[in-house]
């Protein structure tokens, strides 16, 4: 019992918990009401303390405002008796203060006197902007009396003053002063006056640095610094200029040479770098319906001296020692004052671009009368296959002038010389090196059929002359230089001209030209070898073949086929040396006219017996190896031939190995001869399987059931291919033949 009653309390014990947790209840309570009372106190302490602080703010606030407004009152009747007794220096600083006082009363402008006395200020800035500016025009009368000797301290204080008032103000004064100090230039300079043409330039330019240093000493301390008025006076004589420069010589346009033009331009641009030297251009942007010019300055001048030094360098030295009045930056890159004055010259350059197509006709008829002169470059000298002298002179005159015109304008005369500059390429590839190529007939030369028979060695010309292919790679390598530095000078072009006119520079047509040319060199040179094996592939066609009665060594034919080649390649490699490129597509270009020429040589030997066909055989082994070592044949140096290159040859001449072979089988069985004829040759074409069979001097009607046979036995050609597929040689495509080149190339560099 005792154990239960200490795990469950007695009534007793409840009570006395209920009783104590009411005396808890009652003390939260007290707690409560005392916190409430505490917060009530609070809030009433703060009530009064805010009440006191705004009493505070709003007593200060009046009476400032009413300092304020006695300063205002006090200022107004001060300034109104300081602007009639055109006291300036008080007036400038006591102005400024009585603006800023103002700008506090703007709420209370519905307030009568307040309203009162702002409109009594600005009836007194009115007064003190017509006072300042009559002042002005009494010192400095647009017309009639002569300028006093010197500024008054009245009219410094009055532009101290203008800086306060309307902006408007202050440009009516700039205005009117650089107006009136450069009346005298437009009498000096009208343009029925002999000073004003462009041969006396330097006059204009002479008498404005004059001007501005008389400027500097009597009138540079009257206006503030910050106007730049130095500045202004030269900017607005720039303006002028352009204008006055541009009417008259648009009245006296038929009296411009281009020199009288280019020593223009020259003085002009002497000038305006000397602006930017004096100069930050600050004041370019702020007088109205002037704006900043964009062009800037190319840091080369080709207008300078060779001394480097401007005409009147002596002024410019004294100019240079007065302190401007604008604030100084460091220098820029750029001339701001890049073309203010040289631009009136743009619409007359017409007669600069005219002098450039005159010069360069008569450079390039000079060129052509010095090739007549000195003849065509030597073979066994160091003109011999070098680019001819006159390519690199055509282009240093191209640049000169590209660097002359662009610094003169970058818009449209920069077109116009680059239509005349292909203008002249043209009529140099036309006359100095199409005009000058050899003419394929020249000469005549080979061996004779009778000599070759006679087995005779007989070395006889080539059709061109060792200085005749001389001169081939000499124009071949010119041609090469004019079309790489072409595209440079198009590119360089580009960088000249204006962004918007970029798209207008194409010189592609020049370059394909240049391409032309090379192209018909290496025409030349290989048709000029290909002439050369003429004679002897003749002679190996009518040779009697059927009565060959043993194998000897290679026929004479052959041997002249290649004494040619050991004659003609080496000189064409040497000369060649710079452009190997074009010597392997020479080779390229040989071989594939060559073996096909060959090919069909080898049909019209017939009949062939089989020792005539075993020498043949023979024959076209040694021409093979030849032709694999065409490219450096005669070279102390020994390359490997380009693998494209290797491919052409063996590709052609397996071809007529397998011909040879052809004829040389029996024919007999048909079938079988027929299978081996499709299995060698690969060659469905009946016509050519005709020309084997008369080669074999088979009769008709044996030809006949032999075509016959042929037809029947040729393999199915798939769906979609031609029934006639003939894999005989044939030249490459243009595409391969470029890909070939360009494989070429990369070898070539690999090596070297």
């Amino acid at each position: 019992v005792e154990y239960i009653n200490t795990l469950f309390p007695t009534e007793q014990a409840l009570e006395e918990a209920q009783i104590a947790i009411q005396q808890l209840f009652g003390k939260i309570k007290d707690i409560k009401d005392k916190a409430e009372k505490s917060e009530q106190m609070v809030k009433e302490i703060t009530r009064d303390i805010k009440q006191l602080d705004h009493a505070k703010r709003h007593l200060t606030t009046s009476i400032t405002t009413l300092n304020h407004l006695h300063m205002l009152a006090g200022g107004v009747d001060s300034l109104e008796a300081m602007t009639r007794k055109r006291q300036y220096g008080e007036v400038a600083n006591l102005l400024q203060g009585v603006v800023n006082v103002l700008e506090h009363f703007h709420k209370y402008m519905g307030i009568p006197q307040i309203r009162q006395l702002s409109e009594r200020v600005k009836a007194a800035q009115s007064e003190l902007g017509t006072q300042i500016l009559a002042d002005f025009e009494e010192a400095f009368p647009s017309q009639g009396s002569k300028r006093p000797g010197g500024p008054s301290n009245v009219l410094r204080d009055a532009c101290l003053v203008a800086n306060v008032l309307d902006p408007r103000i202050k440009q009516e004064i700039i205005k009117k002063f650089i107006r009136q100090h450069l009346s005298e230039y437009l009498v000096l300079f009208q343009e029925n006056q002999d000073v004003a043409w462009l041969d006396k330039i330097d006059r204009r330019y002479a008498w404005i640095k004059r001007q501005l240093l008389d400027y500097e000493e009597k009138y540079g301390r009257m206006f503030p610094d910050e106007w730049c008025m130095t500045e202004r006076i030269a900017v607005e004589f720039c303006h002028i200029t352009k204008v006055e420069l541009a009417k008259v010589m648009r009245t006296r346009a038929k009296e411009i040479e281009v020199k009288l033009l280019l020593f223009a331009i020259q003085r002009t641009t002497n000038f305006e770098g000397l602006l930017s030297k004096r100069f930050t251009g600050c004041t370019l942007t702020d007088i109205p319906g002037k704006k900043r010019p964009e062009s800037p300055l190319d840091p080369t001048n080709p207008f300078l001296d060779e001394s480097g030094e401007d005409v009147g360098a002596e002024k410019d030295e004294e100019f240079a020692k007065v302190v401007c009045a604008c604030p100084r930056k460091p220098k820029a890159p750029d001339n701001p004052f890049h073309g203010i004055i040289s631009k009136c010259f743009e619409p007359h350059l017409y007669v600069y671009i005219e002098s450039q197509d005159r010069n360069l006709g008569e450079l390039i008829d000079r060129f052509v009368a010095d090739f007549r002169a000195q003849g065509p470059p030597k073979a066994g000298t160091e003109e011999g296959g070098a680019v001819l002298p006159s390519c690199a002179d055509l282009f240093v005159y191209y640049k000169k002038c590209m660097v002359q015109c662009s610094q003169l304008s970058t818009g449209e005369p920069m077109i116009a010389l680059t239509t005349i500059f292909q203008k002249f390429l043209r009529e140099y590839a036309w006359k100095i090196l199409s005009g000058n190529l050899p003419k394929s007939n020249s000469n005549s030369g080979g061996l004779t059929i009778t000599s070759l028979l006679k087995e005779k060695e007989v070395c006889e010309a080539a059709k061109f002359t060792v200085d005749e292919l001389c001169l081939i790679c000499s124009i071949l390598s010119t041609a090469e230089y004019c079309l790489a530095t072409t595209q440079q000078l198009e590119e360089k072009l580009k960088e000249k001209v204006d962004k918007v006119l970029v798209e207008r520079i194409n010189l592609t047509g020049e370059m394909d030209t240049f391409s032309t040319v090379i192209s018909n060199s290496i025409q030349l040179l290989v048709q000029d070898l290909d002439a050369a094996c003429d004679p002897a592939l003749n002679a190996m066609s009518k040779m009697p073949w059927q009565n060959v009665e043993h194998v000897g060594d290679q026929s004479p034919y052959v041997t002249s086929i290649i004494m040619h080649i050991k004659q003609n390649v080496p000189i064409i490699r040497d000369n060649l040396a710079s452009t190997r490129k074009y010597f392997t597509q020479f080779c390229i270009k040989f071989t594939n006219s060559f073996v096909p020429k060959f090919i069909n040589h080898l049909f019209r030997c017939k009949p062939i017996s089989m020792v005539g066909a075993e020498q043949l055989l023979l024959d076209t082994h040694s021409l093979k190896t030849v032709l694999l070592d065409l490219p450096s044949i005669g070279s102390q140096v020994l390359r490997k031939a380009p693998a494209s290159y290797t491919k052409i040859v063996v590709k052609g001449m397996t071809r007529a190995e397998m011909i040879l072979k052809v004829v040389m089988a029996p024919h007999e069985p048909p079938v079988v001869f027929v299978d081996n004829y499709i299995k060698l040759l690969a060659d469905g074409n009946p016509e050519t399987f005709q020309k084997v069979l008369d080669m074999k001097g088979l009769k008709r009607s044996e030809q006949s059931s032999m075509l016959e046979l042929f037809r029947q036995r040729l393999p199915t050609p798939p769906s979609g291919a031609d029934g006639g597929t003939s894999l005989s040689f044939s030249a490459p495509t243009p595409e391969q033949e470029s890909s070939r080149i360009r494989k070429l190339e990369k070898l070539i560099k690999k090596r070297l």
